[in-house]
This record gives C-alpha cells, structure tokens and sequence, in this order.
C-alpha cells in the first residue's frame, strides 16, 4: 500500500539527546550533569537564601513525581506544572512569586536542554527527501512545546513538517489514541495511509497500532520486543532505511 504521510517520533528518533553536553553540577554530595544548577542560579534573584541542594532536591523530586503520574494515567504534566509541584515541595505559594520566575525558569530549561540534543546529519537530507512525496508530521511525548520547536527551528527542518504536535499541548501523551488521532487529522489522511516511526516500542509502536497505523520501530541497539507487545510492522537500525520501506 502506497502512503502518503510519515509521523516521526521526536526525541531519541528524529534527534538524539547527549548528556554530555549538559553543565555539570555538585549537589547533594553528588557530582551530576543536569540543567539543576543554571536553573538554581537563574532563580535565586526571586528566593534569596534558597540553598541549592534544597532546590536540586525538590527539583529531581517534581520530576520523578511527573512521571509517576505520565506512567499512571498518559496525562501529560507539562513544564509549568511541574515547576509548580517544585514551588510547593519549596514550600513557596506560586501565587505570591513574580511572573518572571516561573518564565525563567522555562527559558532557562529550554537554552540548556536545548544545547545538549544533537540532530545527525543524514536525518535532514532523509526528511528532504520524504518531503517531496510524502506529508510529514512529529507527534513527541515532552513538557514544553518551545523547547521542541526551538531544536526543529535551528536545525532548518521546521519547515519540512505539515504539523508538529507536542503532548503539553494535547494534554496527553502517547500511547493515547487521541494524539494519533490528532495528528492524523491534520494530515488529511486515514491510519492506513499513515506510517509512526518511533524508538519506543510500548509508546510509539503500541499506539499507532492501536488507532490502525503500521509502525516502524527504529531499534538501533537490537533490543528484543517486550514481552507482551505486538511486533511493529517493521523494524530498522536507523532512519536512512525508511527509504526502501516506503517504496515497498
């Protein structure tokens, strides 16, 4: 079957995310690369006295409690929200803090995180050459709409996509039917027109097979398939394979 529009996963699919190119920072005894300390840094100024092993704990604590509860229910706890579960763990009233700190706060993640997500090369002339013949759109599971934009904006590939979905603007994340089902809209085309290529088996593979979209499952360490799910239709070690298996 010919299809007429490819749906990209966008991180660890489209781009690769390097920890190495996080800032280091020391807290809670431990040496770590992690936004934490330019963020303790950039807000300070509202919280004077805040220490920032306080505020690395609290922060590490909102994320792990964001995504208990993504795991829980596929709500989608977006950047905002999260920062607010940091504020009350700090036991500060979000109400009471000035505008600008939670906008800096944002901002400051979105620079730093930014800088560590690498786009190959190849993955550009691959969506290139899709465009010519294909719709294209990126359905990502992240908190900051921004911040994705931002990476696709820098790299010269924003343009090549028909629409660019975020969960944080959808509310919820994938496997959830309904961010398929979005995206699917705004192509103009029907799950059997559509191929999902994803790296998570369980969230990408999973959900598009469950609105009746083929998968490809982009398996660059040749994990086994786990237990329990069903196999995507195909399987790749990398995305300049996607080529060939649109032309089949």
């Amino acid at each position: 079957m010919t299809r007429e529009a490819v749906l990209f996963d966008l991180f660890d699919t489209l781009v690769l995310f390097d920890r190495s190119r996080l800032p280091e920072v020391h807290a809670n005894g431990k040496t770590m690369r992690s936004t934490a300390g330019h963020l303790h840094e950039a807000f300070r100024p509202f919280v004077p006295g805040l220490e920032l092993d306080d505020f690395v704990s609290s922060l590490f604590w909102s994320w792990q409690e964001a995504e208990r509860i993504r795991g829980e229910t596929h709500r989608e706890v977006a950047a905002q929200e999260r920062f607010g579960m940091m504020f009350g763990r700090l036991g500060l009233d979000r109400a009471t803090l000035p505008r600008e700190a939670l906008e800096v706060l944002l901002s400051t993640h979105k620079r730093e995180l930014s800088r560590a997500i690498v786009f190959p090369e190849h993955h550009r002339e691959l969506l290139r050459e899709l465009r010519r013949s294909h719709r294209l759109a990126v359905v990502s599971n992240f908190d900051y709409t921004p911040t994705a934009r931002l990476v696709l904006e820098r790299e010269g590939v924003a343009d090549l996509f028909d629409t660019v979905i975020v969960s944080d603007e959808v509310g919820w994340r994938k496997p959830k039917a309904v961010i398929f089902e979005l995206a699917l809209r705004r192509l103009g085309v029907g799950p059997e027109q559509a191929l999902m290529v994803g790296d998570r088996a369980d969230i990408d593979v999973a959900g598009a097979q469950a609105v009746g979209m083929a998968a490809a499952w982009i398996n660059r360490a040749a994990d086994p398939l786990p237990e329990g799910l069903a196999a995507p239709e195909f399987e790749i070690r990398d995305l300049s394979e996607l080529s060939a298996i649109l032309k089949t």
